[in-house]
């Protein structure tokens, strides 16, 4: 088991006290996860006090605890580090773990793709030296400092996504990582109850550029409206600027791409280079993103030949169009494309595409299952109506829905596509599961606060061997 942290070294680190010496592998907030050799940090939450657990981590297996006090129940000498805050505490890991690694740090953000944008890159740089992303979707003011901390101190390339709903979280995020390269995948209407204009979504997105350290530079999608907004931004901080996208002007461009039910296969310039790639997730959006990652790979020195064959291998995470292969007990299968952990309009009609691509068996259809989307403020039945067209365009057969903006839109299909619509997605669970039949394509999508992943989890159930594809 390689050590991460020493109680001495963490202590260093944030002005601590070794209450009795260890060895740490890993770093966790959540007492649930804790795994033998872990560094269990005690942080205050809204609902829970994590010294609380403090005596429940180490009996699973914790290596050490760093607190603010010695908890109830835990020996004195326990290995601890003592701190004045906790979550400051953890941030100055992180910072401590920004500066011993000799890493190229790369900041991804963007209204969509920050998740799957952050995994190809993984992949992608994987094969040209040690490589450590975020876990997950850990991209806020807890998951980013913990995504740091957890980084060994040999690791080449290090890829942090960067999420935000209000102006103003972006900047104390981009100045503990301090990434080398800035990502941008796009912008989008999302979090629009927080923001008065997609602009300003665009100016907060832009503070990803506030941490970006001298010589520095930001990848930016050409084809977005807000392209000229975000790279002016940028070049005010002295950043370069290098675009991806359709367009000539693009530094990195699509030239063509062939998408298939399973892969995207890929054709671009490089700058003067020509590249074709399969990635192994299918989707226009994996296309675009992909073009992003190649600007990465080519500013970090990383070798580009061998990002593009890793990309064959990229599986897409879960919630963000994982498929699975269901083996029905009645016999034959369906597929089960797990879309729900977070939607936006850009997204859903990306998934929309996604689908018209699929191919349902014999007798099968093409089914999706829809939850609202959320924070998009006083236009969101407008927005979640606007969706219709592009939903029939993609060759839908049946619709379910839940949700109250949701309602929007299953009133505006045509009454042949309409299948149920519920206040919930634990209401409608049971719907689609007796509806569905072998040969089906089941794409199920909504924000995380719609609980889609319920829908998930029952139409799993029906399968006696869960099977990612």
């Amino acid at each position: 088991m390689s050590v991460l942290w020493t109680a001495r070294e963490i202590a260093a680190a944030t002005g601590g006290a070794v209450l009795a010496d260890f060895r740490a592998s890993g770093v966790v907030f959540d007492s649930r996860r804790v795994t033998p050799g872990d560094l269990f940090v005690a942080l205050a939450g809204s609902q829970a006090d994590g010294h609380g657990f403090v005596a429940g981590a180490l009996a699973a297996g914790a290596a050490g605890a760093l607190v603010a006090q010695v908890p109830a129940g835990v020996a004195p000498d326990a290995p601890l580090v003592q701190v004045p805050e906790t979550m400051a505490g953890l941030e100055a890991l992180a910072r401590a773990a920004r500066t011993r690694a000799d890493v190229v740090a790369i900041g991804v953000t963007g209204s969509v793709g920050k998740t799957g944008t952050k995994e190809a890159l993984k992949v992608a740089l994987g094969p040209s030296g040690a490589t450590h992303a975020s876990v997950g979707s850990f991209n806020n003011h807890v998951g980013v400092p913990l995504s740091l901390a957890r980084m060994p101190a040999d690791t080449r390339f290090g890829v942090f996504e960067m999420g935000m709903n209000h102006a103003g979280e972006l900047t104390p995020l981009s100045r503990l990582v301090r990434p080398h390269i800035a990502v941008v995948t796009t912008v989008e209407p999302a979090h629009m109850a927080f923001f008065d204009t997609v602009e300003a979504i665009a100016d907060a997105k832009a503070e990803i550029f506030a941490g970006v350290p001298a010589g520095g530079a930001a990848i930016l999608n050409c084809d977005n409206a807000h392209f000229e907004r975000l790279a002016a931004a940028a070049r005010a901080r002295g950043v370069h600027v290098v675009g991806f996208g359709t367009g000539h002007g693009a530094h990195v461009q699509l030239l063509d791409m062939v998408l298939k039910p399973d892969v995207t296969v890929v054709d671009a310039m490089v700058g003067s280079r020509r590249i074709t790639y399969k990635i192994g997730a299918p989707g226009r959006h994996w296309a675009m993103n992909s073009l992003a990652v190649m600007a990465a790979v080519e500013l970090a020195g990383a070798d580009i030949t061998l990002a593009s064959l890793a990309l064959a291998d990229l599986t897409p995470p879960a919630g963000r169009g994982r498929r699975s292969e269901l083996r029905l007990k009645g016999g034959g299968t369906m597929l089960l494309v797990d879309e729900s952990y977070n939607a936006s309009p850009a997204s859903m009609r990306a998934a929309f595409a996604n689908l018209k691509t699929a191919q349902p068996g014999p007798r099968g259809r093409r089914i999706a299952v829809l939850g609202d989307m959320r924070e998009l403020g006083a236009d969101a039945d407008a927005l979640h109506a606007g969706l219709a067209p592009d939903l029939v365009a993609s060759g839908v057969d049946l619709v379910f829905a839940c949700g109250p903006h949701m309602q929007a839109l299953y009133q505006a299909l045509p009454t042949g596509l309409q299948g149920a619509h519920t206040t919930d997605s634990k209401t409608l669970a049971p719907i689609v599961r007796d509806a569905v039949r072998q040969g089906d394509v089941v794409m199920v999508k909504g924000s995380l606060g719609s609980y889609m992943a319920s829908i998930i989890d029952t139409l799993l159930q029906l399968d006696s061997a869960d099977s990612p594809v």
